[in-house]
């Protein structure tokens, strides 16, 4: 005899529900993702500054230590690698930094650094500090002729008055040469929100004054810096 089957009952489970072409998917997921890349690259700067803040407390704390020493057995301050080796102040710009010995990727992500082999300032010579546009120097730009700059090493303060500002080539390292007179050099990249190793330097010049009277002081033979400013 022929059998015969029931009929199946009807199901009350609906199909799945198909996720799509994998670009939809994608793109529903974009806003999440940039939310997510957004969180990290916030929390990455936001350590990053926290780092640098507790170095500089850190320097700050090691520099006073050896303004102490100096002062106590009037030994000179020494200049270790990395180190702490001065405090530099820029009122105009709200900068008030410890510097730190070396211009090392490590010692610029703590500090302005100073190229070692330069002057060290207060003594003849051309002494070039450097520091990141995005960080320390990021307000160098607004910088211009008569501001003042000050640096205090061991027991000593020197101030400097800004002589002038140029724009130049990586390649130009005659900025970096010594100066019979008691000269100052500020290096960053340039332009300053370039996104990418920025093509330019900007430098900033500073000639040291005698605090009793203002005056910058020369070595007779140097004479008065002549370079014009550039526009900012």
């Amino acid at each position: 005899m022929p059998t015969y089957q029931s009929p199946a009952a009807p199901s009350n489970v609906s199909p799945k529900h198909k996720a799509g072409p994998p670009g939809q998917v994608f793109f529903r997921m974009l806003p999440a993702l940039l939310t997510l890349a957004g969180l990290v690259l916030v929390l990455y700067v936001s350590a990053e500054y926290a780092w640098m803040f507790i170095e500089q407390q850190r320097f700050s704390r090691e520099l006073q230590a050896q303004s102490h020493s100096v002062q106590s057995s009037g030994a000179q301050q020494s200049k270790s690698s990395g180190g702490a080796f001065a405090k530099l102040r820029i009122p105009k710009i709200n900068l008030d930094a410890i510097v730190v010995e070396g211009t090392s990727r490590k010692a610029l992500l703590v500090g302005p650094g100073h190229l070692t082999n330069t002057a060290v300032p207060g003594e003849v010579g051309n002494a070039v500090l450097a520091a990141h546009r995005d960080t320390f120097f990021r307000r160098l730009g607004e910088l211009a002729r008569g501001d003042l700059i000050t640096v205090d090493r061991g027991d000593r303060q020197y101030q400097y008055r800004v002589t002038s500002t140029e724009i130049v080539e990586p390649s130009a390292t005659e900025v970096l040469q010594n100066s019979p007179g008691y000269r100052l050099t500020l290096i960053t990249c340039y332009p300053f929100h370039y996104i990418g190793p920025a093509p330019k330097r900007f430098i900033v010049f500073a000639q040291m004054v005698d605090t009793a009277s203002e005056k910058s002081v020369y070595n007779k033979s140097s004479g008065s810096p002549s370079r014009k400013s550039s526009p900012h």
